[in-house]
């Protein structure tokens, strides 16, 4: 009888294949100083991420023709300390495995990133040609590819902490994609000072999972059964302690309320890296992660009523920042963070499969639209002269008196300064933080000074150390 089990394994390698090798092929010769030409690096693109959306869809293809729900792949423990096997939460056995999944869950949004990623190539190839940056866009496109499918199909916690890593630091970093200009720079420092809260919160989940289970291994948290028919092995108060801190984690990487301040900071990278971070995949990985992590949902209400809400109050915030936008990339992000919001309810709500579905489609949507900002205003002003005048207003005056004048307002402004949340942040979580760290690096100088008996530091006899704060304010 026919085993699927190994052609099924084979494939799933030649889908976390794929992205290594973009990333050897391309990183490797830039660090040596020899970087590829923009026509070897686009066939790189196309072979790389056609030889992972043919693998990916060909898992697809048989676990729905053999009815296969859970493919694991283990590639080895990394650390594995003390204790039983059979029982890893006794003897203070840890274990640190680099294992995948291939379910319901992880393949079509491993399908959904490599099909996109492999559209925002083919993209830029022309968008970027003869950009001086070009190799450098494809060293951090590469990374992200890599980090997007390590988080897909990680199944452990382990491993989608690192996957988690690598997309916040090419996201960061092509956020400051134009360097020679100040302002992408303060600006990719903000989202990653943001992204820094968001994955302390989900580092901080591992340790406290690793202290109650002994290992990071999903099937043996959230159950042995087939996603999302899991059963999470934890109380309703660990729960809700876990999922408040994955919640925080959630909360900075999809830009949700009150994080929300750095979503349109991040428009400074180019279109192509806008478009698949913070329209399609980025902004999604919260709403991932919260679906991975489904079966430990469910023995919280207090955390399910929690996410509802959040997940609410940052749809209408979004929407409301949405109409007030100046350009058209920025009023985009909001529109991508209103539908994030609303599958975050879904999620909350337990309607994971609608959740799931609403994510696949958003995607393919804003991808399209971001891709098409460029050339909005030239088909809005032939759009214009084909009807003969100025586009009329949308909207009727009657929908404008549902609101009393002041209270519009106030709406207005609110929605103008984007919920004073960038503010708010500035002031209550960057600049604290940023303090703590000025300070520990001022007890560093003075200990370091001490001991060599003069300033230790080549840096302090050239120029005096800048002043962070003012440059993420």
């Amino acid at each position: 009888m026919f085993d699927p089990v190994p052609l099924l394994t084979w494939l799933g390698l030649i889908v976390l294949a794929a992205p290594v090798v973009l990333v050897a092929t391309i990183g490797l010769p830039s660090l040596a100083g020899r970087p590829l030409q923009e026509r070897g690096i686009n066939r790189l693109v196309f072979l790389t991420m056609a030889a992972g959306l043919i693998a990916s869809l060909g898992v697809l293809a048989l676990m729905l023709l053999l009815g296969t729900r859970h493919v694991p792949i283990e590639l080895g423990d990394l650390v594995s300390i003390g204790g039983g096997q059979d029982h890893p939460a006794a003897g203070g056995h840890f274990r640190f495995s680099l294992k995948f999944v291939f379910d319901r869950l992880s393949v079509p949004v491993v399908a959904l990133t490599i099909q996109l990623c492999g559209i925002i190539g083919v993209f830029t190839s022309r968008y970027l040609h003869r950009e001086p940056g070009y190799n450098r866009f494809f060293v951090m496109y590469a990374v992200f590819v890599l980090g997007m499918v390590m988080t897909s199909l990680s199944g452990t916690i382990e491993t989608l902490f690192a996957g988690w890593e690598l997309v916040g630091v090419s996201s960061a970093l092509l956020v400051a994609f134009f360097h020679e200009r100040s302002s992408p720079v303060r600006n990719g420092l903000r989202v990653w000072s943001v992204y820094r809260i968001s994955d302390a919160a989900l580092l901080l989940a591992a340790v406290v999972l690793h202290h109650l289970r002994g290992e990071g291994d999903f099937a043996g948290l959230l159950g042995a059964g087939p996603w999302p028919e899991g059963q999470a092995l934890l109380t309703p108060q660990q729960a809700l302690i876990v999922g408040s801190l994955l919640l925080v984690a959630v909360a900075g990487k999809s830009a949700l309320v009150p994080f929300s301040g750095w979503l349109p900071r991040a428009m400074e990278g180019p279109t192509p890296s806008s478009a698949v971070f913070y329209g399609a995949l980025s902004v999604h990985l919260g709403a991932f992660l919260l679906l991975r992590i489904s079966p430990i949902l469910e023995l919280s209400p207090l955390l399910c009523a929690m996410i509802v809400v959040l997940g609410l109050v940052t749809a209408v915030y979004a929407a409301l920042a949405a109409r007030v936008q100046t350009d058209i990339k920025c009023a985009l992000s909001f529109a991508s963070l209103t539908q994030v919001g609303i599958i975050v309810a879904e999620i909350g709500l337990g309607l994971r499969y609608l959740a799931l579905i609403h994510i696949l489609g958003h995607a393919f949507l804003r991808t399209l639209q971001f891709l098409r900002a460029p050339t909005l205003l030239h088909d809005y002003h032939t759009l214009e002269n084909a009807i003969g005048g100025h586009l009329a207003p949308t909207g009727h005056p009657q929908q404008r008196r549902l609101i009393p004048a002041g209270l519009n307002a106030w709406f207005y402004r609110f929605a103008l300064q984007r919920g004073y949340l960038d503010t708010l942040l500035s002031d209550y979580i960057v600049r604290p933080v940023l303090g703590v760290l000025a300070s520990c690096d001022g007890l560093e100088r003075r200990w370091t000074d001490f001991l060599s008996g003069r300033p230790s530091r080549e840096s302090d006899r050239i120029a005096p150390p800048h002043d962070s704060l003012e440059e993420l304010s």
